[in-house]
């Protein structure tokens, strides 16, 4: 057979052999509806999210008259009197520091607390160790209004009812399985290797936990803490239930006591301006930690 023939013979067979279907042209078009569909929902959903606050923003600085008169437009004069008036007279300033105080120790506390035993239940064979976790996982599950009797009983024996110590430890016992929860992972996920060469170097274990292991999960410490502060700094329930003298503790509650109780003649100024001072601590912890908390997410979809 001659080489031209044989070249011939070739090309036929190529030609006749069926072409693959262009999977790659056809999942790059369904990956750009995709992205662009999600973009325009984000696009909204951030829309929905910043209007209202900025909404507020401004309303903070208008009188009632000026927010009736012209509701979306901006104020005549930029001043804060309505911040000093519901920091001053409306006590938001010591609730704000009774908040604070709270949100504060609660959460340094139930994060040692949550990692240390998270730490143990993923490293250690623990007798009864799978019988805890499961234990934790239940108390997620358990509604936090059908405690509020028991709670309360609990509390006034202990004689630490109306007390901010008592409602430091009911902080730390709901958000305690939550937070063994997201940590379990965490620790589960990380080198032995780094653990058997600290006990090699002569380490303790509390020395491992503290200076080895609790820096390696610092991603997900900081993605719990972020929940956390958030899930705290607007409880409402606990605080309200919790206080028979009927104090407001914390702004949360003293929000809803100061717009239930003016009534028609309620200061719309002075309650933009609680609310800003209400939400401005949680838009400043997110952003000075929006990094840790996308690196812990990144972390965990990679694993």
């Amino acid at each position: 057979m001659s080489t031209d023939t044989r070249a011939a013979v070739t090309v036929n067979r190529r030609s006749s052999t069926p072409r693959p279907p262009q999977v790659g042209v056809q999942s790059t078009a369904g990956d750009k509806a995709v992205g662009i569909t999600s973009h325009v929902v984000m696009a909204i959903w951030s829309l929905v999210v910043i209007l209202p606050m900025l909404w507020t923003l401004l309303g903070s600085f208008k009188t009632t008259k000026e927010i009736f008169a012209s509701p979306f437009g901006l104020p005549e004069n930029w001043n804060f009197d309505n911040y000093i008036s519901a920091w001053v007279e409306n006590n938001f300033g010591g609730m704000f520091l009774n908040t604070v105080i709270v949100v504060g120790v609660a959460l340094v506390s139930v994060m040692i607390l949550g990692a240390m035993c998270a730490y143990v239940l993923a490293r250690f064979s623990v007798p009864g160790s799978r019988i805890i976790y499961y234990l934790m996982l239940a108390g997620l599950t358990f509604p936090v209004f059908l405690a509020i009797v028991p709670l309360f009983m609990i509390l006034q024996n202990m004689q630490l009812l109306g007390s901010l110590f008592g409602l430091i430890i009911t902080y730390v016992a709901f958000a305690l399985p939550f937070t063994v929860f997201f940590l379990f992972s965490f620790f589960k996920s990380l080198s032995y290797e780094i653990q058997e060469a600290a006990y090699m170097d002569g380490a303790s274990e509390w020395r491992t936990f503290f200076t080895v292991m609790l820096p390696m999960a610092k991603p997900g410490m900081a993605a719990v803490a972020i929940m956390n502060f958030l899930g705290l700094w607007n409880q409402f329930l606990l605080p309200v239930a919790l206080n028979p003298e009927k104090d407001n503790w914390v702004l949360s509650q003293g929000m809803a006591a100061y717009a239930s109780s003016a009534g028609y003649a309620l200061d719309f100024g002075q309650m933009f301006a609680a609310v800003m001072i209400t939400i401005i601590p949680v838009l400043i912890v997110y952003v000075l930690f929006q990094r840790q908390l996308q690196g812990s997410v990144a972390q965990g979809t990679s694993k």
